[in-house]
């Protein structure tokens, strides 16, 4: 792209003003961006030729000071609550006003893009950046439009991310000097206080997850996507550390992406142009994929070196667990450009049951899935998050709760009516525990799932006689190729049966228990996809 060097500009749209009397850069390519970076000294270089950068005292995003501006707009149609606080308008434009004087005598890293791989639901993005790194991590995140689209691009959306400005609580109506605010009436995301860049391409995705349902119609989801060669679109729905990236990246299917989609009448499509992995304890013999993405121009998060080496040391958890890659999705050689494929066949609903309880697959009705889509159920277990020594049940409403600005039932409802309309087969896979829970069993092979996977895929699960779940209601099947039968029914590999017995009403009732808040919103149809426990 051409490199633009402007100064002093004024940088404008109909939502946001900037004068700065720093140097504003527009656009600058990939090589460009980490030029500069490195001679900001904003992080290093590595063996690969990625870009290292540490994200400061936040190595992930931070839910509690996420914002949105309460208005006429989204006065009623929001799911106000913990994970959707309301701010006002007045403290937006008092902090907006803060930042634009912040920005006053800074240089500047802007950037044009996309999100949206179809362009009948395409975003215009602008985005505002103090380092330089953080835009070359949206040239990678975000769709990168070409010399001709950039000619006569206007932004619908605009993001002002300045790490280094903090807003005061006392007076800007903030808990914390560190914050996330997104207008949707105004069309702005302001970030501050945080240098972690997750929050720039988590932000679009809620700004997303209300127009397109809202809107248009489409289902936005927190999923990744891969494509057969016989052109079938395959969907995996599932929270952290339940193999979403792993399990999606499969050589002998092309990639459509890791982490965002729409499901409109005739397609699903990637809202982003990149991927954003975990890479703690990444090895090429367990993602080759991802592994070698890793080169110049993407970047890795919070990570260290091999001592006297510029090779990065997977292993190292000295700064966080979340250690992280951003790459541009053609580093991947199985992805699919534009990243648009046909509406899905088969969906797998991932869950890491820590319990021991959940069959390795299982097949859902619509009123199973609906339910469970609404529940999104994992377990954390010891490692995953600082104080946790044994399983911890999470649940997190479509898997991807923190990101809904609607009520969870309004996608539910959806997902429902699209999965009706087109014959979708929904499996739940259990990436976790077997023959017992988390410290008397073991985790569930790779090998079995993958196998699992590609039995439901190809078809070869569609004749296979099935058993009914007496407490969850889920078909499980008997048989699978290349997985021994006996792995298939959970409470057959335990040494006690009625411990495993107990253990599943307990797991069913913690389920009941947290579809509470969401009963009164939820239809009868949903509602007797519930287990069946007293």
């Amino acid at each position: 792209m051409q490199n633009l060097v402007l100064e002093p500009q004024i940088l404008s749209n109909s939502f946001s003003k900037i004068q700065t009397s720093g140097k504003i850069f527009h656009n600058l390519s990939p090589a460009e961006l980490v030029e500069h970076a490195l001679a900001r000294k904003e992080g290093s270089l590595t063996s690969t030729g990625a870009f290292m950068a540490d994200t400061g005292s936040f190595t992930g995003r931070s839910p509690k000071d996420r914002y949105i501006v309460s208005n006429e707009l989204t006065e009623n149609s929001v799911w106000w609550g913990d994970i959707n606080i309301p701010i006002s308008e007045e403290y937006f434009e008092r902090i907006l006003q803060k930042m634009v004087k912040y920005l006053e005598d800074k240089d500047l890293y802007t950037r044009d893009s996309f999100a949206g791989a179809d362009t009948d639901y395409r975003m215009n993005l602008r985005v505002i950046n103090t380092w330089a790194w953080h835009n070359l991590f949206c040239n990678n995140m975000f769709l990168r439009p070409n010399q001709e689209e950039l000619k006569e691009f206007e932004p619908d959306f605009t993001i002002i991310c300045a790490p280094g400005f903090e807003a005061d609580p006392q007076e800007d109506g903030v808990k914390n000097p560190n914050f996330a605010i997104i207008n949707l009436s105004k069309r702005m995301i302001l970030i501050g206080g945080t240098g972690y860049a997750g929050e720039m391409k988590k932000g679009i995705f809620s700004v997303l997850n209300f127009i397109l349902p809202y809107q248009k119609n489409v289902l936005s989801m927190h999923c990744s996507a891969n494509l057969g060669e016989d052109g079938d679109t395959a969907i995996f729905f599932g929270l952290s550390g339940t193999g979403k990236t792993t399990l999606s990246a499969d050589p002998k299917r092309y990639l459509i992406g890791d982490d965002e989609h729409g499901w409109t009448e005739n397609s699903v499509f990637n809202f982003e142009g990149g991927c954003y992995a975990k890479v703690i304890d990444l090895s090429r013999e367990k993602e080759p994929e991802i592994f070698d993405a890793i080169k110049f121009g993407a970047i890795v998060e919070n990570t260290r070196f091999k001592k006297g080496t510029r090779e990065i040391d997977f292993t190292d958890k000295s700064v966080t667990e979340n250690t992280r890659t951003a790459y541009p999705i053609h580093h991947i050689s199985n992805a699919v450009e534009p990243s648009i494929a046909g509406v899905p066949k088969n969906i797998f609903f991932l869950t890491a049951d820590a319990f021991g309880v959940i069959p390795p697959i299982s097949k859902l009705n619509k009123s199973q899935a609906m339910y469970h889509f609404i529940s999104g159920y994992t377990a954390k277990v010891a490692g995953t998050e600082m104080g946790i020594t044994e399983p911890k049940l999470t649940f997190s409403a479509c898997f991807g709760a923190a990101f809904l600005p609607l009520h969870p039932t309004a996608y539910a409802k959806l997902f429902g009516e699209k999965m009706e309309k087109n014959e979708v087969n929904v499996w739940l896979i259990n990436t976790g525990w077997t023959g017992g829970p988390y410290g008397i069993g073991s985790r569930m092979k790779l090998a079995y799932t993958r196998a699992m996977i590609s039995a439901a895929l190809e078809g070869k699960l569609d004749f296979a006689p099935f058993a009914k779940d007496p407490i969850f209601g889920f078909e499980v099947p008997k048989i699978c190729p290349n997985v021994p039968s006996e792995v298939l029914s959970p409470r057959k590999t335990w040494n006690d049966p009625e411990g495993y017995d107990k253990q599943a009403k307990e797991l069913a009732l913690a389920f009941v228990k947290n579809f509470e808040k969401f009963r009164e919103y939820a239809s009868e149809d949903i509602l007797s996809g519930a287990p069946k426990v007293s």
